[in-house]
């Protein structure tokens, strides 16, 4: 069985080796150079070009896109719309906004390409070992690429959710409960730090990681990384976001569904990258002005 997969960064370089493991050829390639010589020294078939995966790909095709969501998904879907043929099945395994996706298999269909849409969590680990993927898009198509979807996920880890667009907009919900579940995390052990205690972060967070209720991934990953740096002075306090919990906020507005948790979480990912605190210099200024507190001056 073959597989064209367009992307070879830090998710889709795992995800051909995984597959190539589960006897599925990948027909793989990536805009950077250095990308595709890692690939290949790693034994997968590299070739130079989108064109050039379609060409080398047995018909009908399925090509997996693992690119970064938006501008550059956009760019290759509308690639690959002249490209494919009908009945080739395109399958997007980022990040994409649901409405976006919606947008795409319209267009796709047009032209007789099945497009499904693959929610794709378990990060860089669950790429090479067994993914977690919500999948959606038409049944047909979905019976045709499920083979590929039942190889590389783990055990259990894979549902056709329901028609197009349905599997990103189920990831985009997965996102949102991320979110609100590491700003917990990290709102304890920033209670833990604040203690009169002298605490080994990495012994709590392996212990939390066997047997407590609030075990798991997120714990086993904070955990790893308190074994690196147990109290974490190599990185900044700066955390990006990738779109999903601005989306998931957005549509509860739409739908009139409170997301108190995470949108909280949300909003101090934006703190965390304020670099002028202008909101806290504007409470100080209120502060001083009716109470006469003090300020602290530069």
């Amino acid at each position: 069985m073959q597989i064209g997969l367009i992307g070879l960064g830090k998710m889709g370089l795992q995800l051909a080796l995984n597959l190539k493991d589960k006897g599925i050829q990948a027909i793989a390639t990536d805009a950077m150079a250095p990308a595709r010589q890692k690939a290949k020294e790693e034994g997968i078939r590299v070739v130079d070009s989108i064109e050039a995966v379609v060409q080398a790909l047995q018909k009908p095709r399925i090509v997996w896109l693992m690119v970064p969501s938006g501008k550059i998904v956009e760019l290759v879907v509308e690639q690959l719309k002249g490209l494919l043929d009908k009945e080739d099945i395109l399958i997007d395994g980022g990040n994409s906004m649901y409405l976006d996706t919606l947008r795409r298999y319209e267009a796709m269909k047009e032209k007789g390409i099945r497009f499904l849409d693959c929610g794709t969590s378990g990060g860089v680990d669950g790429a090479r070992n067994g993914a977690c993927l919500m999948v959606g898009g038409d049944k047909d198509a979905v019976k045709r690429a499920e083979a590929v979807f039942q190889a590389i996920a783990k055990k259990d880890g894979y549902a056709h959710v329901g028609e197009a667009g349905s599997g990103h907009y189920v990831k985009m919900v997965h996102n949102g409960i991320e979110y609100g579940m590491m700003q917990a995390i990290g709102e304890g052990f920033d209670l833990l730090k604040a203690s009169r205690f002298d605490l080994d972060y990495r012994q709590i967070a392996s212990v939390w990681a066997n047997g407590s209720i609030i075990e798991g991934l997120l714990m086993r990953n904070i955990r790893d990384a308190f074994t690196k740096d147990n109290n974490l002075d190599a990185i900044e306090g700066k955390v990006d976001d990738s779109g999903e919990g601005q989306w998931m906020i957005e549509e509860a507005l739409k739908n009139k569904v409170a997301l108190n948790v995470i949108a909280a979480s949300l909003f101090a990912r934006y703190k965390s990258k304020d670099e002028d605190k202008f909101a806290e210099k504007v409470v100080a200024a209120m502060r001083n002005e009716f109470g006469g507190h003090a300020v602290y001056k530069k």
